[in-house]
């Protein structure tokens, strides 16, 4: 493991066992000599290997001829800023049967120097390609499309209706950037995602009249857009969204896969995502009744369980496992040693990274759920109520009253006597925590800040003369910066109210079960077994269970051969993937297993925890835009 940063880049194994991996490694050789959908992908689907065949297949919609009724990008309905220098378009549908119209719209901006322009008499422009400009070593042909996911808890995406101002930030890159809007949780799953793939079909659809390679797509996104960021790059092609892209008239005949995914903090792996929080973070609750604290003991052991038959394997090749320990619940190993291991990794890079003397309370990088922004202290510092085993309730009111989990507007978390639904404005659902150290003010030393951190227990050894740590245990570190901050049930609670719980709903923005663990373990409780198992066996509407949504949303089902759907898809070939270490919204396990299992697969994969920041679009050094930009040039260049 490397002690700077994670960023494993085995280009060795990017083909050895997809099919789809041929296709994006196409791409390098084609930046000098053009960059066409159909040639690339083309190749790439038609090479074939017994050993690729799985009882999911590649989505066979990729292969044949376009099929749609919708109209292409009109060439004479351009709008032009000229502060900018970007040509824009807004409000194109991009599904022939919408369920919701006023969602599932898209808007693209380009670089104006791909454009040789007519204006015409109602102040638009006629645009032709213009195949010789040269925007920051791109041209129109070579230049990468960038899709926003900006979906936090997996609420919905409002569709532009005008010109969009961050957009010049991607297009003085030489990018393209597509705003694509989506429906969101209140709809179900996988509504969110069919809808990004259909705009992704559509501007394919139309690479003979708009600017950009359609070999070089990147999704981008942080929490819920994480997530579904992470999922555009692992479920490309899947067959398991062809009837819900036939539902709304998706084109046909081109594929939805991408070249690259960006994602911060992903809220994903959403089958094991609770018992991972159990397994990380569990030993930070208090107050549990005995109940309750059976029911964490009982959700982390079978995490345990799941990552010894998960398979993993480390840079070495070593598989990574977790054993029963003296103290806590299966917290020995090599799984164990490894995630260890980043959480010390992410620590030295914050010392390497920083100059003393530092002010915590003034960085980007102080201590909190906010990423600095604030006291630099991480939680509200108040102890979370006793959790019992609740009645069964109404879906809390502002959900309700989310159009498509679409979020209510100005809201803003103010005090600590507020909720915590509405601090990152995503409406999910959180507790008050406290960390017990307040990590501010000003250090003259590394060693002035290790004795901070070491206030009240010693739990971290710096050595002085390398510059870099070793921590005691995983339990050290979470009882002092990574504290739970959701109920037991993190992600499927028990009164199925949390924001995940609406995903897996029926479209009426109520809320559903959908652990299958929980299920199991919860089977003898007569208050929650038979809600679990009734929710389990209920259908959609094009008859699938809730355990087909569950893998739909689930990039590992894709990544590894434990699930059914191992190489049933073609998986983006880059990836960077950030998170905030200290956030209490997921486990530390969720992007560990994820950029695991990516590299694992073959794919190029650059992984990194940020030390002290939270839930956030978390960067060791920079801003996330300047960084993404960059890593997609990494990526092409």
């Amino acid at each position: 493991m490397q002690n700077e940063e994670f960023v494993w880049k085995r280009k060795d194994r990017a083909m050895k066992y997809k099919k789809s991996m041929f296709c994006f490694s196409m791409i390098a050789a084609l930046a000098f000599t053009g960059c066409g959908v159909t040639e690339t992908m083309e190749v790439g689907l038609e090479e074939t290997s017994e050993e690729n065949e799985t009882e999911n297949t590649t989505n066979e919609s990729t292969e044949g001829f376009e099929e749609t009724v919708l109209a292409k990008i009109d060439a004479a309905k351009w709008n032009y800023r000229e502060e900018d220098d970007v040509y824009w378009q807004v409000g194109i549908s991009y599904c022939e049967n919408p369920s919701d119209a006023s969602y599932e719209t898209l808007g693209i901006f380009v670089p104006g120097a791909y454009m040789n322009a007519t204006e015409n008499e109602d102040g638009t422009y006629t645009c032709e390609v213009n195949a010789n400009a040269v925007v920051e070593g791109y041209t129109a042909e070579t230049a990468p499309i960038v899709f926003p996911v900006d979906t936090p808890g997996y609420s919905a995406m409002a569709a532009p209706t005008g010109y969009v101002s961050i957009a010049s930030k991607y297009t003085n890159a030489g990018f393209i950037y597509v705003s694509a809007g989506c429906r969101g949780r209140n709809e179900g799953a996988p509504a969110g995602v069919t809808d990004l793939k259909a705009a992704i079909r559509y501007v394919r659809y139309n690479e003979e009249n708009i600017p950009g390679c359609m070999e070089r797509i990147f999704s981008f996104g942080m929490s819920g857009g994480g997530a579904q960021s992470a999922l555009i790059g692992s479920t490309g092609d899947s067959q398991l969204y062809t009837p819900y892209l036939e539902e709304i008239g998706a084109v046909s005949g081109v594929s939805d896969a991408v070249a690259g995914s960006m994602c911060w903090c992903p809220i994903t792996s959403l089958d094991y995502a609770s018992e991972a929080y159990e397994w990380n973070m569990g030993v930070t609750r208090t107050d549990l009744s005995e109940e309750m604290k059976q029911l964490s003991d009982d959700m982390a052991e079978a995490f345990a369980i799941y990552v010894n038959e998960l398979g993993l394997t480390d840079e070495e090749g070593n598989v990574l496992t977790l054993s029963e320990s003296e103290e806590g619940i299966y917290q020995a190993g090599t799984y164990y040693e490894y995630v260890k291991e980043v959480i010390e990794n992410s620590l030295n890079n914050f010392l390497q990274d920083t100059s003393f003397p530092y002010d915590a309370s003034e960085s980007q990088s102080g201590f909190g759920e906010r990423g600095g922004m604030g006291a630099g202290r991480f939680g509200n510092g108040e102890e979370p109520e006793k959790q019992k085993l609740p009645e069964t309730e109404e879906l809390p009111e502002d959900m309700e009253k989310s159009k498509n989990g679409e979020l209510p507007a100005g809201e803003t978390f103010e005090n600590d006597e507020q909720t915590m639904e509405n601090l990152y404005n995503d409406n999910i659902k959180r507790n008050k925590t406290s960390s017990g150290l307040n990590i501010s003010g000003k250090y003259d030393t590394a060693q002035d800040y290790i004795d901070a951190l070491n206030a009240e227990s010693e739990w971290i050894t710096y050595d002085s003369e390398t510059n870099t740590v070793a921590i005691s245990s995983i339990t050290d570190f979470v009882k002092a910066f990574k504290n739970a901050s959701k109920n037991v049930g993190a992600f499927d609670d028990l009164d199925a109210t949390q924001g995940e719980n609406v995903l897996f709903g029926y479209g009426d923005g109520s809320g559903a079960h959908f652990d299958s663990v929980m299920a199991e373990l919860l089977s003898e409780n007569e208050s929650y077994g038979e809600a679990y198992a009734s929710d389990l066996e209920k259908k959609d509407s094009l008859g699938n269970t809730v355990a087909t949504r569950v893998n739909m949303y689930n990039p590992m089902y894709y990544l590894s051969d434990y699930y059914d759907g191992y190489q049933s898809s073609n998986v983006a070939q880059y990836w960077r993937i950030r998170t905030g270490i200290n956030q209490g919204d997921t486990s530390l396990t969720t992007e560990i297993n994820l950029a695991l299992a990516l590299e694992n697969y073959g794919a190029e994969v650059d992984f990194a925890t940020v030390w002290g920041q939270g839930h956030v679009q978390a960067e060791r050094t920079g801003d996330a835009v300047s960084n993404f930009i960059a890593w997609v040039n990494e990526c092409l260049n």
